[in-house]
């Protein structure tokens, strides 16, 4: 099966401590989001797990103990913008974050390592000039370290336009103008543009269309074949990447992007921050009378005729 660790919050950025506690421990306790006492238990040994997945806006607090993963695969998602503290309050420096990056795919390998350049908006300040400016800069401070590169347009969920009331959306024209020009960059740093969950249309510039973490896409990065079952289904409508097995919690994320579809808002999370405990099975709090735990089903993906040779 494939963990993954980032559609709900930023655990390598503010709760590494506890996800090493739990890779210790083996097992890790992960609440419902849509009934709080339904709980799974998953279990963190790399005879089931056979990817470990990371998104995140700050791999810094994970690096000093990352051999602790050495008998995990690892698949690493950063994402760099060129957004301010405007946009993204919490997010280290841009060229700190840059320097990770880098240290990270030193790690764990350059193709276990890819850069997200999303959400893409335009504002007066956040041009498409200012885009392609600071995209060209870092695919160059990039270069060598990946070879992958993901973007998309910003999708206007409900909590992003309460928290970010006056962005719009990227019409279609900009969209292609911007596409175009950024498939031609990532390719003069030896990287392959990648849509994630974007409009087909952008194939005809190049532009990878197939999905940002598909099975295809994490057989070719550790050389395995999966042997997927059949009841997996999709996390959203149209998404071919495999995102199941979240062990975040939403509400949790303190980089406070204007543009987070994750938090509902400022004092929630840190209500919620308030009640991490790094020795806990749960990221948040600890256990409850009425909860109901019951394990995942867990069975390694790995196709065993093809893993022989």
């Amino acid at each position: 099966m494939i963990l993954n660790t980032g559609s709900r919050t930023d655990i390598p950025a503010f709760y590494a401590e506890w996800f090493y506690n739990r890779v210790k421990a083996g097992e890790v306790l992960v609440r419902n989001p849509y009934n709080l006492n339904a709980v799974t238990r998953y279990r963190l040994d790399p005879k089931v797990v056979d990817v470990l997945v990371f998104c995140t806006k700050n791999p810094a607090p994970m690096l000093p103990r990352i051999r602790e993963l050495d008998a995990y695969r690892q698949l690493w998602h950063v994402t760099i913008t060129p957004y301010g503290k405007d946009i993204e309050p919490g997010v280290p420096d841009k060229h700190e974050v840059l320097a990770s990056f880098r240290e990270l795919a030193k790690a764990v390998g350059k193709d276990h390592v890819v850069w997200r350049y999303d959400p893409i908006f335009l504002s007066d300040r956040y041009t498409m000039d200012y885009h392609f400016r600071a995209f060209e800069t870092m695919a160059s401070e990039l270069e060598g370290y990946t070879s992958q590169v993901i973007f998309s347009f910003i999708d206007l969920y409900q909590k992003t336009k309460k928290n970010f009331p006056e962005v719009r959306e990227v019409y279609e024209p900009e969209q292609d103008a911007m596409t175009e020009t950024l498939v031609s960059m990532a390719g003069q740093h030896g990287m392959q543009l990648i849509a994630c969950l974007e409009d087909t249309r952008f194939a005809k510039y190049g532009v990878d269309a197939s999905g940002c973490m598909t099975k295809e896409k994490v057989e070719n990065a550790f050389d395995i074949r999966l042997d997927i079952p059949k009841n997996k289904v999709q996390t959203r409508e149209g998404c071919a990447c495999l995102l199941g097995g979240d062990i975040g919690m939403y509400n949790t994320c303190s980089h406070f992007c204007r543009y987070c579809y994750a938090n509902y808002d400022r004092e929630t999370v840190l209500q919620n921050r308030a009640l991490h405990d790094p020795e806990s099975p749960f990221l948040i709090g600890g256990p409850h009378p009425a909860d109901v735990i019951h394990d995942a089903d867990q069975e390694s993906w790995l196709d065993p005729q093809i893993a022989l040779f």
